[in-house]
């Protein structure tokens, strides 16, 4: 709950500037490289608002630019943001730095196969600050294959919006309670985005520049490290990875209820009952551990890391792309049953 709260005072704010960590940048990857090792073949990544001197996203494909076959990788910095408050290396060792637009214009860096030189350049200013709906930073969304970075989180609906619109691929960090926004919720129902693989341990830990710093509650920012760390964060994609088609091994309501522990304690100190809550104005019912799915409930999808397969797209050939509800037979789209993982609906219980 803590890790929830400083997360809302900080889009309240607007002061969400989380750096990603290298080491999470890279689990990540791995995990669609594992799954696909072409994935990023002949792409050109786009990474908005990630100056290369902060940056961890510009940092690890500039790194890792031959090892995926890239196309282009091009890094865009924004001139509000924390990142522009400095003066870095990549920008004032180049004969095209001017101290007049260093404060007020996003800066272009870019490597491309084939340049002479290795490793990323500065190539010069953008005419604006560098902010994702500008028409140059959309042009360039639109030159490009994929889009990966961790976008603030008060414009998380915006920014994912921005990407759908030019029907891009991506790889995005959001807060999970986006599972629940009117505008985000429809396209997972639909298997057009899903979850990432996920931080290691659900935990997610983010850099904050120093004078940032401010009151967090306890145990969620380590002052020595400069990290402050969120479970309620995750991966946003449309990109496949190999965890969603990992088979779960679930027991059936009945033995849910009647052994799992963790689960009626949950159901008996949240909502006070012994059963599987149920939305008074969505067919769902909400469950609250990805294990406590159970297993003789009949959805035809459900919103988790793991999820990319019901029991009727198996049965009729589709292997592992979720089948919409209207795709089901058993359960047309006025009675359809959905299951809820992490309250994936922003419905009202009863």
């Amino acid at each position: 709950m803590a890790d929830n709260t400083s997360l809302g005072t900080a889009k309240r704010a607007k002061n969400d500037e989380f750096y990603t960590q290298f080491n999470d940048i890279n689990a990540e990857m791995n995990a669609y490289v594992e799954f696909n090792p072409d994935v990023f073949r002949d792409k050109t990544i786009l990474l908005p608002c990630d100056d290369p001197e902060w940056s961890n996203f510009t940092k690890y494909f500039a790194t890792n630019f031959e090892r995926f076959g890239l196309k282009k990788l091009i890094s865009t910095s924004y001139a509000k943001g924390a990142g522009n408050r400095q003066l870095t290396l990549f920008e004032s060792k180049s004969p095209l730095y001017d101290e007049k637009l260093h404060k007020t214009h996003g800066k272009l860096f870019m490597q491309t196969r084939g340049e002479d030189g290795n490793g990323i350049k500065f190539k010069g200013y953008l005419k604006g600050d560098g902010d994702f709906r500008s028409a140059e930073v959309c042009k360039l969304r639109d030159e490009a294959d994929i889009i990966i970075t961790n976008p603030p989180f008060s414009m998380f609906r915006e920014f994912l919006a921005w990407i759908l619109e030019a029907e891009k691929k991506f790889i995005i960090i959001g807060s999970k309670n986006a599972i629940t926004y009117k505008e985000v919720f429809p396209f997972l129902k639909s298997n057009q985005i899903w979850l990432g693989h996920g931080f290691l341990g659900g935990n997610a830990y983010f850099r904050i520049a120093p004078e940032d710093a401010r009151e967090f509650a306890h145990g969620v920012y380590d002052e020595s490290a400069g990290l402050v760390k969120f479970r309620n964060v995750g991966w946003f994609t449309n990109i496949d990875h190999g965890k969603r088609h990992e088979p779960l091994e679930l027991d059936t309501m009945a033995h849910n209820l009647k052994f799992n522990k963790k689960l009626k304690k949950k159901l008996l100190d949240d909502f006070g009952i012994k059963e599987y809550p149920r939305y008074d104005n969505y067919d769902a019912i909400e469950v609250p551990f990805t294990e406590c799915i159970p297993s003789d409930y009949k959805p035809c999808w459900f919103v988790c890391e793991h999820a990319a397969a019901c029991e009727y797209a198996e049965n009729k050939g589709m292997g592992n792309a979720a089948a919409p509800c209207e795709a089901c037979p058993a359960n047309d789209a006025e009675r359809a049953g959905a299951i809820t993982d992490r309250q994936t609906t922003s419905c009202r219980l009863h």
